[in-house]
């Protein structure tokens, strides 16, 4: 017995297809990836110009906000000659959310990464230290914050941007990260709102 697929048996399998969310965590990630098929908010409208004012007394040694509703990273150099706007990557849930003033301590190119004890608990299977590289998690830059754990890093998976896909940090592309850790140092103002 030989069986036709029609057009529009066709188009509805592959509709079912497209419409069937994944749940993957893939080998190269310390991140869960989430359902890419559906749920993604677009954040292209927010992408708007801010004025420093509103959320900085001065600019000393810069400041660098995250918009974690936006997904959005804006900088601004301390003589306000350079202003950038950059796409993020922002925590999972409300819980792995951290918000408030907080500044740079510390600037790595090639990074290192481990799990912190929160993430070990949650995910036992994954490994307990990952070196500089393709493989890392902290992209090829990496801006660490006066609060343990958070970070502002690049990412080798681009897919992440834009999306809610950290498990508390907040992500750049590689490019993004590369740029933004030669403007700042340490000491640069940053407020995660």
């Amino acid at each position: 017995m030989t069986s036709k697929l029609s057009r529009r048996g066709f188009l509805t399998a592959s509709a079912a297809m497209i419409g069937t969310g994944v749940v993957a965590q893939t080998s190269n990630t310390t991140e869960i990836e989430s359902d890419i098929s559906s749920g993604v908010q677009r954040n292209i409208a927010s992408f708007r110009s801010l004025d420093w004012q509103p959320y900085f007394n001065n600019l000393s040694n810069g400041a660098i906000l995250v918009d974690l509703q936006s997904r959005a990273l804006h900088f601004w150099s301390e003589d306000q000659t350079t202003y950038k706007l950059f796409p993020t990557s922002v925590p999972l849930t409300e819980d792995l959310t951290r918000t408030g003033r907080t500044s740079i301590t510390r600037k790595v190119e090639g990074p290192s990464w481990a799990p912190t004890p929160a993430m070990k608990l949650r995910n036992p299977e994954w490994p307990d230290f990952i070196g500089p590289g393709p493989d890392n998690p902290l992209g090829t830059h990496a801006l660490h914050l006066t609060w343990q754990y958070y970070r502002i890093h690049g990412t080798h998976d681009t897919r992440k941007i834009g999306r809610r896909s950290s498990n508390g940090c907040i992500g750049l592309y590689n490019e993004q990260i590369a740029e933004l850790f030669d403007l700042t140092k340490v000491g640069t103002q940053v407020l995660l709102i």
